[in-house]
Formats: structure tokens, C-alpha cells, sequence
């Protein structure tokens, strides 16, 4: 008889049983079966999650859209279909639910992959989790309520004596999702450079010693996440991302400092 497919399980890395730095990992056997279960009640309740937060979207939604439409500087967005009107209030209902729902949801998928991580990385990453949130809404504000509306005093006044400017809110919002999006997640380098350096993968001497690659790496991407070709736009963009790289090197000197005594106390045992 042919064997079930089994995949190692692991209890609850958030028990407040026990340390982990004490215990040592313990892992149970789960199949196939009892694996994809547990899939699907991770989507259930991320699903649950986005619908109880679509409700307040909903009654967000109308005060956002004059605040998109404001920050666009236009009186009005242009409809080119019968139903484009209601079809954007529900995708901004949306994308408010995923912004409100994001915890729930990152938490999901995290309690997902836990199992198959040792104690030690499941500690060192959960310990990071409220920094990635964070500071992905740093990012977000600082382009939704700074970056943007620069970039739209630059687009709506280019060349108005040529061009009226009256774009519609499809053009606005994906506008405002690709800049909002690139920042938050630009804004994660000091969380991924801790883990490397904690995880011992780069030290922050190599860090340090790429700060001329990192700068060229930062004004590649400003010019990916700035969709105007003006270098003061793209430079508003780029001098915060290089200022949370040099912040991203304290942390990982701090992560270094932590996996050193880490080694120094398995060695004093």
C-alpha cells in the first residue's frame, strides 16, 4: 500500500509555553491532506478578514476619492464607460479592506510557513514582523501624502498651454499604487539587511563597503517608482531610500551584535 505524503508540522510557534531559545524542535508529522486543510483555513479566515474590512471600506471610500481627486489637482475624473463610475468607488472599497486587512493577512501566511522553520528562525523573524509593517506605512504616507501630490503639480502643470490635463481614474490610481507601493517597499531594507546580518548571509562590513553600488541601486529604482522623468521628483524619491539604507547598516550591525552573542552563549553551554 502506497504511503500518505507526509510534511513536517511543528506546534504553535506563538504558544507562550516554554522559551525557545530553551526547548529544543519538535516536530510531528502532518499529511497531505491535513496540510491543505490548513491552507484553506488560512485563506478562510484571511478572506473573513477582507470582507469585514471591505464594510468600512465602503464608507471610506467616498472621502478618499476626493482625496485622490484633490491630490490630482482635477474638479473631476473622466468616465469613459457607463459603468466605470461604480466599478472604481468598489476598488478603492477594495483597496481600502486590503490596506486595513494587511496584518491579518501577512500574520496568515506567516502562521502558515511556521511550521517548517526551526525556533530559532521563527523567533528571529516574528521579533521583525512589526517593523515590516511599520514601516511599509511610512513608506506608503510618505509617497501618498508627500511624493504624489509634488509629482502632480509637476504632471498637471507640464506644458498646459499644449495639454489639458484630465486624466481618468484608472490612470490616477495606478499612479498612486505604483509610487505608494514602491516606497513601502523600499522602506524594508532595514528589516532584510537586520535578517541577513542576523542570519549571518552578509556582514555589515560588506554593507558598509557597498554604499557606492547601493546608490546606484537606489537612483535605478527611484526612476522605476517616480513615473516622471524630472530629476527633482526622482530625487525626492531616491535621498529617503538612501537614508533608510544607511539606517538599514545600524541595524544590521545590531543584528551582527545579537548573533554573536548568540554564538557566545551556545558555546558557554
Amino acid at each position: 500500500m502506497a504511503r500518505a505524503l507526509k510534511i513536517p508540522k511543528v506546534r504553535n510557534p506563538f504558544s507562550s509555553s516554554g522559551s525557545d531559545v530553551e526547548e529544543e524542535d519538535v516536530f510531528e508529522e502532518m499529511t497531505l491532506a491535513e496540510h491543505l486543510e490548513e491552507l484553506r483555513s488560512r485563506i478562510v479566515r484571511a478572506c473573513v478578514a477582507i470582507g469585514v474590512a471591505f464594510i468600512i471600506g465602503v464608507i471610506l471610500a467616498t472621502p478618499m476619492l476626493h482625496l485622490i481627486r484633490d491630490t490630482a489637482q482635477v474638479e473631476q475624473f473622466d468616465q469613459n464607460d457607463v459603468t466605470e463610475g461604480i466599478t472604481d468607488f468598489f476598488k478603492v472599497a477594495l483597496y481600502i479592506a486590503l490596506a486595513i486587512a494587511f496584518p491579518v493577512i501577512f500574520y496568515q501566511v506567516f502562521a502558515f510557513i511556521a511550521p517548517g522553520l526551526t525556533k530559532k528562525e521563527r523567533r528571529i523573524i516574528y521579533s521583525s514582523l512589526p517593523f515590516v509593517v511599520i514601516l511599509f506605512l511610512i513608506g506608503a504616507s510618505f509617497a501618498f501624502f508627500f511624493a504624489i501630490p509634488r509629482a502632480f503639480k509637476f504632471l498637471s502643470s507640464f506644458q498646459s498651454d499644449t495639454f489639458e490635463f484630465s486624466p481618468t481614474f484608472c490612470s490616477v490610481a495606478a499612479f498612486f499604487i505604483q509610487v505608494s507601493l514602491g516606497m513601502g517597499i523600499a522602506f524594508q531594507l532595514p528589516v532584510v539587511m537586520f535578517l541577513l546580518a542576523r542570519l549571518r548571509i552578509v556582514s555589515p562590513k560588506r554593507m558598509s563597503a557597498s554604499r557606492r553600488y547601493a546608490a546606484v541601486a537606489v537612483l535605478v529604482s527611484a526612476a522605476l517608482i517616480t513615473p516622471t522623468p524630472d530629476p527633482i521628483n526622482m530625487m525626492i524619491v531616491a535621498v529617503p531610500i538612501y537614508v533608510i539604507y544607511e539606517l538599514g547598516i545600524i541595524f544590521a550591525k545590531i543584528g551582527a551584535h545579537r548573533a554573536r552573542n548568540d554564538e557566545l552563549a551556545s558555546a558557554g553551554d
